[in-house]
């Protein structure tokens, strides 16, 4: 390997050629082909039992993701000019390409199920907009005795309606976006509109995302700029480091283009991981090259190149290797935006690696180094005993101190632990104070909830559903659910149909808001309203063979605690539904956010068992030693350890984001075990004197390590300046386990490496 490279520097100036049209060359398929992907069903495995069932119902029941319009008039909406507006604004929907007419509910297009002395009507609540205060009082009457629109469709207060407009999940895009937006704010004042609703969210994470990265790049390279300048005291040093992370990112995205892999939220974060992680080979490299030059004033550029090389392409190929094997195990896990982050990070590490295996090279010896001097002591002018040396002795004086702290900080985390809990809400990747989470909490506030879940019920025979003993089972099941559940706002489904037309039928009689007790009637009135109405509504809530039904349980909150409570509920009126031959199973997005956590739980476990696996085996192999491959595995594994358990007490849950968290802690943490102990094998070989060797380690690669952390936990650090709150605990986290993945380093693991004599043979 070191000859191969040599060989490729002999002509360092067609290497730097030749790296920059292939980088040029992944810029241009980058800026082209770059799409960002935010439809959340794309974010999950389609071939997944669970989905593949969701959305065979989808197209039976004809579910889809709704956008939620609200206006609000303080006084009440029963004002000619607001009735007028929701009138005016459902019409401009239902013009709109991307939104079939049919599709848009709201007061003025609601079907009104009332009794006639010729048996059952459904009819408009309103046409032509009311003008009379007569017209106007009759209306509210009409809303307030329907239990189908009352609190569904107009809030309890009496203050808010809303208009949805249900679109399939092909058809939004920015454009459509920014024109809804548009089409709602020409409609403001003086009533007020609400946007909200799983299209809207992803549209503003779609928006802010990009946004998000640009403000993101620029301020991780500075940072990095600056605390690489204070470490190297040198700016060709620096601008050659970040060179090299900079064309890692370019070549990273640019083949995520190539492949026509869309940018998901998460892998707006590549950048400013491959740009933290990719400084780590530069540092040491040039920290190798100081070093060397200090004993070696008068070193031409070709010898400083060819001893660096020698004394350091191992250990950066096998950092390299062993970081992305971290990013590979994210392959494990079924959500493609964790795999691809895994993927397209691994490739930008090796890349990385690549370049600062020939661009560093080629450009010192094109260009020069900076040569530090050495400290002097002032007063007694002579060197100074390193800070090192002093500290490798000292974690060896009081290693009994050290051992007791990390077992009480271990288990301390593994109690922590146990309480982290998941959670695949879009909506909590926004602040709090945002306009998207406060116009969703207004929403909530007012209706039955922005967030659904939907139990299908499906028998064996046809007419199943007619039966009052499955309707009445429903019909109960939906009370409990509604009054147990804070977090549920409504539920609905055909029982509420036959409840409301079994009253109207009776003349408005409550007594009557039942469920009929004959399967015959139940049958009746269902064909009057097939005859009367419009019947795509019915088909929402049943099959056309009455065997499915679809019941919609409606949620104030989209996360994973909300939807567990929810199907709690339900699972306990299976054994009842079991009786009747009818079993329970669930659909909508709701539902599928629920599975997409509990992939994101098997994938994070999958992927932390596999990458430590596959670690141990490497450094063994490496290192050619058993032992080996478990001393370096202590680090990281005391620094996942320590992530999950401050996850858990902070409570901060897994998501798509923070599940990287181990992987990264691994990918990364890993590099200083295999640096520390590469160089701790050549002065033990070289010396033969246990102690030296200890505080030449800590000098060389201990020094180049803490340099290491500090880029890499300032990088990190950047994040907090995200706009989502989930990359502010990632970047918080990560820099958390940089720390304890370094300190674990040169403390545990030096540690355990004096304790067990390796490399210098049996102990006499």
């Amino acid at each position: 390997m070191e000859k191969f490279i040599n060989k490729i520097l002999r002509f360092p100036k067609i290497t730097l050629l030749i790296i920059l049209m292939i980088t040029v060359l992944f810029f241009g398929v980058m800026k082209q082909n770059s799409k960002m992907e935010t439809d959340l069903d794309e974010y999950m495995p389609q071939d997944h039992p669970a989905f593949v069932y969701s959305d065979e119902m989808e197209k039976v029941f004809d579910i889809k993701n709704g956008i939620i319009i609200a206006i609000e008039n303080k006084d009440n909406i029963y004002h000619t000019e607001t009735l007028q507006k929701i009138k005016d604004l459902t019409k401009a929907l239902g013009k709109m390409k991307e939104i079939n007419k049919s599709d848009v509910t709201s007061l003025y297009t609601a079907d009104n199920i009332v009794g006639t002395e010729f048996g059952l009507d459904v009819k408009a609540f309103y046409k032509r907009v009311p003008k009379t205060a007569e017209k106007l009082a009759k209306l509210q009457e009409n809303v307030r005795s329907n239990d189908m629109i009352f609190g569904r469709l107009v809030s309890e207060d009496e203050t808010v309606s809303v208009i949805i407009a249900e679109i399939e999940d092909d058809v939004f895009t920015q454009e459509f976006y920014n024109d809804i937006l548009t089409l709602v704010k020409s409609f403001e004042g003086p009533e007020k509109l609400y946007v909200a609703g799983s299209p809207i969210v992803e549209g503003t994470m779609a928006y802010l995302g990009p946004k998000d990265m640009k403000k993101m790049v620029p301020i991780v390279l500075l940072v990095i700029l600056f605390v690489l300048l204070f470490i190297m005291r040198s700016i060709k040093n620096t601008i050659f480091t970040l060179l090299v992370v900079l064309f890692s990112v370019i070549w990273a995205f640019g083949l995520m283009a190539a492949f026509k892999i869309p940018v998901y939220a998460v892998s707006t974060m590549i950048p400013v991981m491959l740009i933290a992680i990719g400084v780590a080979d530069g540092i040491h490299l040039y920290s190798h090259l100081d070093l060397f030059l200090q004993k070696n004033p008068n070193a031409t550029r070709k010898e400083a190149v060819g001893d660096m090389l020698k004394g350091m392409w191992k250990p950066v190929v096998m950092t390299s290797v062993t970081t992305s094997v971290g990013f590979f195990s994210l392959l494990t896990s079924q959500v493609f935006p964790i795999k691809y982050f895994g993927l397209f990070t691994a490739f930008g590490v090796m890349a990385a690696m690549l370049f600062s295996l020939l661009l560093i090279p080629a450009a010192i010896l094109l260009f020069g180094y900076t040569k530090r001097k050495p400290k002097i002591d002032k007063k007694n002018k002579t060197d100074k005993i390193p800070f090192a040396y002093k500290f490798a002795n000292g974690v060896i004086k009081y290693k009994t101190i050290t051992l007791f702290l990390t077992i009480i900080i271990v288990a301390i985390s593994l109690f922590g632990m146990t309480k982290v809990w998941i959670n695949s809400s879009f909506l909590d990747k926004f602040e709090k104070d945002s306009d998207i989470v406060l116009t969703d909490k207004f929403i909530n506030e007012h209706f039955g909830g922005t967030s659904t879940l939907n139990v299908i019920l499906e028998a064996n025979e046809n007419d199943a559903m007619k039966s009052p003993e499955a309707l009445q089972l429903m019909d109960e099941m939906q009370q409990k659910v509604d009054s147990k559940l804070a977090v549920v706002g409504n539920t609905f489904s055909l029982s509420d149909y036959l409840k409301r037309m079994n009253m109207v039928m009776h003349k408005d009689k409550k007594e009557f808001d039942i469920i009929p007790d004959s399967q015959d009637l139940n049958a009746q009135y269902l064909l009057l309203y097939e005859m009367s109405g419009d019947p795509e509504n019915l088909w929402k809530v049943v099959d056309y063979d009455y065997k499915t039904a679809n019941m919609t349980i409606q949620l104030k909150s989209d996360n994973s605690k909300a939807i567990n409570s929810a199907i709690a509920e339900v699972e306990n009126f299976r054994d009842e539904f079991k009786k009747l031959g009818i079993e329970v199973n669930y659909a909508g997005s709701g539902y599928k956010a629920l599975v997409f956590t509990d992939l994101i739980l098997e994938g994070q476990i999958k992927s932390l068992v596999m990458s430590l696996f596959i670690i141990i085996i490497l450094l063994s192999f490496m290192f050619k030693n058993f032992r080996v491959g478990l001393i370096g595995s202590v680090p990281i594994v005391i620094t996942a350890i320590i992530g999950f358990g401050v996850m858990g007490l902070l409570n901060v849950p897994l998501s798509t984001t923070t599940a990287l968290i181990s992987s990264i802690a691994i990918g990364i943490g890993i590099d200083y075990a295999v640096h520390f102990i590469e160089r701790y094998k050549i002065y033990a070989k070289e010396t033969g004197d246990k102690q030296k060797t200890m505080e030449l380690t800590m000098h060389h690669s201990g020094r180049a390590i803490i340099f290491n952390a500090i880029v890499v936990i300032a990088g990190f650090m950047v994040l907090l300046f995200s706009v989502f709150p989930p990359n502010r605990s990632l970047g918080a986290l990560v820099s958390l386990n940089m720390f304890t993945s370094f300190l674990g380093t040169v403390t545990i693991m030096y540690l355990l490496l004096y304790k067990t004599n390796l490399f210098f043979g049996k102990k006499k």
